[in-house]
């Protein structure tokens, strides 16, 4: 008797899933690359350049969340490190939790933080009031128009 086994390309494939696994390591190293950019122009721009260290106070966190493009930076910055943070402490849960109902509730904890914290992050960084009303004039920025 001859048994013929059919060819494994015969059959209909299966459908393909997104692997988020590959997905998320992939955006682990993009992210970790474009936040060593943005946390060492952050650094550089608060600390070498101008009056250092010192300048720093209201008024040169108001003056730069004025301007649109520190805005963009910031917001990039606050959006990539705490995905990037979410995503490794996923991975930390993943590795060693090994009860299926505690990891998802660890995980789900961990997407409710993050969403939390992007959601008022962008909030303060877009609707930041650098001339506050009834704010004592030696403490605004230079921009600042006493009232």
């Amino acid at each position: 008797m001859t048994m013929t086994i059919e060819s494994p390309r015969s059959q209909t494939p299966a459908k393909k899933r997104t692997n988020w696994e590959k997905w998320g390591w992939i955006y682990m190293r993009a992210s970790g690359v474009l936040l060593v950019v943005l946390i060492f122009g952050h650094l550089f721009s608060n600390l070498m350049v101008g009056d250092g260290v010192a300048a720093i106070d209201f008024g040169f966190v108001g003056g730069k969340l004025a301007n649109p493009f520190w805005q963009v930076w910031d917001v990039l910055l606050l959006w990539l490190a705490l995905i990037h943070g979410t995503n490794g402490m996923r991975t930390i849960v993943n590795d060693y939790v090994s009860r299926p109902g505690l990891a998802k509730a660890l995980k789900v904890a961990l997407f409710l933080a993050a969403a939390l914290l992007i959601v008022l992050g962008t909030l303060v960084v877009f609707t930041f009031d650098p001339c506050p009303a009834g704010a004592d004039p030696e403490l605004l920025a230079s921009f600042c128009t006493a009232s």
